[in-house]
């Protein structure tokens, strides 16, 4: 699949969808507290979306068994992807929400946004853990540009991410081209490679997300065949924001 490029009037639909999103994002994750459940705050996510005329771009997508909610709702060693449950929250936790929206409903486009929160009083060692990830997120958006290249993004992070302690960087999943599809060209890792990678231009639409943990990087998929977690059970983080590449740098439009 070729790497797309929008259109002004394009990349304004998916401003003004990003800025929706984002909305919606800051007040699941305000809600998100001890004792509430995943379910709950999905639910709320699905409520949110329709209310602002999209749809939520997870619910129904992958195939042969698709994703049956809006957000994803990963808890202290899940990564990503995990299902909604009646699973409540408890002090300690961070859970990191991550949802996607098509927006307008009819004839929309497509943008991605993920935070990770801290629920009740959190270990020193975890909330440094999520600073770090978000730090290296906000540390490529402060430095990309026309005309650097894909793979720069892994090598600003694993730069980053290293200077900061002894975390592993997730390698098998990756940050991906967003706008006309849920998911589109490039895949974006979060580590450094040799090889060269597709020159960054203006007009791309990326979902960055790095995914940082306290152990190892590997991963393993749990028996629900979504929810992935840390091989070895260590606590993990993620923040993603969909970013437009303009004239002279980035723009994130996942932002209130």
């Amino acid at each position: 699949m070729a790497i797309t490029i929008k259109t002004k009037e394009e990349i304004e639909i998916l401003v003004k969808g990003g800025e929706i999103l984002a909305s919606i994002l800051k007040k699941v994750g305000e809600h998100a507290q001890v004792g509430v459940t995943t379910k709950e705050l999905d639910e709320m996510a699905e409520k949110l979306i329709l209310e602002a005329g999209g749809i939520p771009s997870f619910k129904g997508y992958g195939k042969p068994d698709p994703f049956p909610a809006t957000l994803c709702t990963s808890i202290n060693e899940a990564i990503v992807h995990s299902i909604p449950s009646d699973r409540k929250l408890k002090d300690g936790d961070i859970i990191g929400l991550d949802v996607g929206m098509k927006w307008p409903a009819k004839d929309g486009l497509f943008t991605d946004h993920a935070v990770t929160v801290a629920i009740g009083k959190v270990s020193e060692e975890n909330l440094e853990l999520m600073k770090v990830t978000k730090g290296c997120l906000d540390k490529v958006i402060s430095v990309l540009k026309p005309g650097m290249d894909i793979n720069d993004i892994g090598r600003i992070i694993e730069k980053y991410v290293k200077k900061r302690g002894d975390y592993g960087i997730v390698r098998d999943l990756v940050g991906h081209g967003v706008g006309y599809e849920v998911h589109e060209a490039p895949k974006i890792v979060n580590f450094a490679v040799s090889e060269k990678g597709p020159e960054i231009k203006e007009g791309m639409v990326l979902a960055i997300e790095p995914m940082i943990t306290l152990g190892s990087y590997e991963i393993k998929v749990d028996d629900n065949g979504w929810d992935i977690i840390t091989k070895d059970r260590s606590v993990s983080a993620h923040f993603e924001h969909t970013i437009v590449i303009t004239e002279k740098g980035c723009k994130v439009i996942t932002s209130v």
